[in-house]
């Protein structure tokens, strides 16, 4: 008997609903139907919460190869946690280029200015930064609010509306001829890339090991 079946049978000698053993757990009553309909596995951490509230062991609960199938998930979503904070961070820093002195002034000023400053470019083109600016910042101000909701993919799509919002930046400020911002854009850019080519490699590596 597989893990789903044992918890369904175990919940339902109790005379519990899939909500009420939420409830005991403290988690969503979707992660308990996922759990129940074999479409993932508990945490490590609630499946000592499920062996102590059914009073079973874990062995009795889980196989040892679904054990290393949750720890490998657990292992994911905190490299995926890892890897959406740091970009959902960068994202937020991206706001300092809106007080930074690394704007060209146009022929009003050799000098750099910051962007509130700017006088000697057009208006819709100042218009256009700040929207470029503002919506890489918001982006990563939601997804540090949506990281609260334990939903990994809700991050991901910050993680990727994210890139491409860099990918944005940089093409925007590199092609209106805006070096330093474009660089600061492109060093946000790049330290995401390696970030996430990084979790793939290590959770490539885990997989690897697992089969083994």
């Amino acid at each position: 008997m597989e893990f789903h079946e044992k918890l369904a049978e175990l919940r339902k000698s109790k005379g519990m609903t899939q909500e009420e053993l939420a409830e005991a757990l403290f988690v969503s009553r979707t992660a308990v139907s996922k759990w129940e309909s074999g479409r993932g596995y508990p945490s490590i951490d609630s499946l000592k919460e499920l062996s102590h509230f059914f009073s079973v062991t874990i062995d009795e609960l889980i196989c040892p190869q679904e054990i290393i199938t949750a720890a490998e998930n657990d292992q994911r979503a905190m490299i995926g946690k890892y890897v959406s904070v740091i970009c959902n961070t960068l994202d937020i820093l991206t706001a300092v280029l809106l007080f930074l002195p690394v704007f060209g002034n146009g022929t009003d000023s050799p000098s750099s200015a910051a962007l509130f400053g700017l006088t000697g470019i057009q208006l819709w083109l100042k218009i256009a930064f700040i929207a470029v600016i503002s919506m890489q910042t918001l982006n990563g101000i939601c997804g540090v609010i949506l990281s609260h909701f334990d939903r990994p993919a809700w991050d991901r799509h910050r993680v990727i509306t994210g890139m491409a919002l860099s990918v944005l930046s940089v093409g925007v400020f590199i092609g209106t001829r805006q070096p330093y911002a474009g660089i600061i854009c492109f060093s946000i850019l790049m330290v995401k890339t390696w970030l996430m080519i990084r979790g793939n490699n290590h959770l490539k590596g885990t997989s690897k090991d697992g089969n083994q």
